[in-house]
């Protein structure tokens, strides 16, 4: 075996370690107001990798849905916000922050653009400018039937074994 390759991480500067094994920069709590939670997410997420995802409204194929999510990158981009994005269906993108701390700043512009459905940052949804109004119902009943086929269905096998 390699003693070059048996280095703990006691040995590897803190910039070098990999995000998940750096310790979290200190929170000042004197600094946050209670009245806003937004501010204490923003403060645990600052220099953390995050995720934002975000829909393209109307039925876009792909490819459109790469041109307009493409603006919305740039735009981001002359604005100083340093994001990758990734199209991960034929309305559906991720944008992946560096900062987590700016999210909130990203997600209030894209909900802010035409084209733009919902975004959805840390598990909460965001509806865009051109949501749908009956969208989170709509949403609700599909799931619904989703989970009444899926009973239905085990109610079947079980009548099927018998």
């Amino acid at each position: 075996m390699c003693l070059k390759c048996t280095t703990k991480d006691d040995d590897i500067e803190e910039g070098d370690l990999p995000e998940h094994k750096r310790s979290p920069p200190p929170i000042d709590f004197s600094k946050i107001d209670a009245s806003k939670p937004e501010e204490l997410l923003k403060m645990s997420k600052k220099g953390k990798t995050l995720m934002v995802f975000a829909s393209v409204s109307g039925n876009p194929t792909e490819k459109e849905t790469e041109e307009i999510t493409g603006l919305w990158q740039g735009s981001l981009f002359n604005a100083n916000y340093d994001v990758q994005r990734f199209v991960v269906g034929s309305n559906r993108v991720i944008f992946m922050l560096r900062d987590g701390s700016y999210a909130w700043e990203i997600k209030d512009f894209l909900v802010s653009q035409d084209r733009c459905e919902d975004v959805t940052v840390e598990g909460q949804v965001f509806p865009g400018k051109n949501a749908k109004k009956d969208a989170k119902g709509k949403e609700q009943n599909e799931t619904k039937k989703k989970g009444d086929k899926k009973a239905a269905n085990r109610a079947n096998k079980g009548k099927q074994e018998l």
